[in-house]
């Protein structure tokens, strides 16, 4: 869900971004900072960049919170946190030390040692300011390329050979077309070696699949029990000569199995090897 909405925010800055000039469109983009790739993974394990703007927001709800209610202590620790954490971006990031507001950091810490819930409010507003500017251009960019999969250097085992993740996708797509085709030309016997087939490339994809998904909920979601009946019922149709009923399982079957997995990684993966070239 949050990838989709990151993927929205990106075609709005594209449409946003966008100049029509004698009937041409001209896109421009502001990319990221090359440096902030060293907080991202593979280079960073510990996704520290990440902790650090999860921290800022949290910091910056609790003294925005505290200080409405002048409450001098949660205000104080807050702020407090909220200012070391602010100064690390240009630290993290050089390119970037001229956006930030480290003048209304200091501010906002001493105001609020002081109890100046006010002047804590308004260089409250001035970092979050800062904040906007910077994410309204870089969030979604950065979310495509440093949070999307990769699946350039995938490969899967199968059948004891390594095949590329693309050469896979594409044995994978060639396999349902089989069967659709030997189901309309009323072929059974290559349908049913087909769909064999279908189960053992399913079988690899999911083992490939476990690499980064740690838990089964999202394994079961694509090739689950659920789908597992579609197979089931797929397979009944192509034995019973039902072609009709075979190609409605075989559709349902490819939205759970292709569609699912595609709405979520190959439009971001898409995206980033657009915006990686």
């Amino acid at each position: 869900m949050i990838k989709h909405l990151l993927l929205i925010a990106l075609f709005m800055l594209l449409l946003t971004s966008g100049t029509t000039q004698a009937g041409t469109e001209k896109i421009t983009l502001k990319m990221p900072p090359a440096s902030l790739a060293q907080w991202y993974k593979p280079a960073n394990k510990r996704q520290v960049w990440l902790h650090t703007m999860f921290r800022l927001r949290r910091e910056m709800q609790a003294v925005k919170e505290y200080a409405r209610q002048k409450d001098p202590v949660g205000t104080k620790k807050w702020g407090q946190r909220l200012a070391k954490n602010y100064r690390s971006i240009p630290k993290m990031v050089p390119e970037w030390k001229n956006e930030v507001r480290l003048d209304w950091a200091d501010i906002l810490e001493t105001a609020a040692q002081k109890g100046n819930f006010k002047k804590v409010l308004r260089a409250h507003d001035k970092l979050d300011a800062s904040c906007n500017l910077c994410h309204q251009d870089f969030q979604a960019l950065s979310a495509a390329l440093y949070r999307s999969p990769d699946f350039s250097a995938e490969k899967i085992g199968f059948k004891g050979k390594t095949v590329h993740y693309d050469r896979f996708m594409e044995l994978l797509s060639n396999t349902l077309n089989r069967i659709k085709i030997a189901i309309e030309d009323q072929r059974p016997q290559i349908a049913k070696r087909s769909l064999k087939r279908l189960k053992t490339q399913l079988q690899a994809l999911g083992a490939n699949c476990s690499q980064c998904h740690r838990d089964e909920i999202p394994k079961e979601r694509i090739l689950g029990q659920a789908t597992q009946q579609l197979l089931k019922g797929l397979a009944e149709s192509i034995r019973d000569n039902q072609p009709k009923q075979a190609g409605r399982f075989l559709g349902k079957a490819a939205v759970a199995i292709c569609a699912r997995c595609h709405g979520v990684h190959r439009t971001l993966s898409d995206l980033k090897g657009f915006l990686a070239q």
